[in-house]
């Protein structure tokens, strides 16, 4: 049952991020970075959970677009640090309101009671 649901919100993800002109992966880095848990490039590809030479691409381009900041760790440079910028912050949260406006649009077809119940067994479902 959640697979069909999950493709149908994939799909209406896409047009969202195509507008801020946001790949489903550049998404998923600026969110992560910003909720400021990962600090270098093997801990994002694990809190993505991606391989960290599948998200490298990604990374270049969100960098060559100011979008984050990659920095040699000074205690080892071989190890790069990532941050948000301030303008890469700005699309994630607008491409994130769109994205959640749609997400209120199939929220709305539930009543009160069955979407705080399905919102907290999301909830308990991705803390698994």
């Amino acid at each position: 049952m959640l697979t069909p649901l999950l493709r149908e919100l994939v799909a209406a993800e896409k047009p969202a991020l195509a507008r801020n002109d946001l790949t489903m992966w550049g998404y998923v880095v600026l969110c992560a970075l910003d909720r400021g848990t990962v600090r270098t490039q093997a801990a994002l590809a694990q809190a993505v959970n991606a391989d960290k030479t599948r998200i490298i691409g990604t990374l270049d381009e969100l960098q060559d677009r100011n979008l984050i900041e990659r920095r040699p760790d000074p205690e080892d440079r071989r190890v790069r640090l990532l941050a948000i910028t301030d303008a890469g912050r700005a699309v994630k949260e607008a491409a994130q309101a769109e994205i959640q406006s749609g997400e209120e649009r199939w929220l709305g077809l539930l009543t009160a009671e069955e979407r705080s119940v399905f919102l907290r067994a999301l909830q308990r479902m991705t803390h698994a």
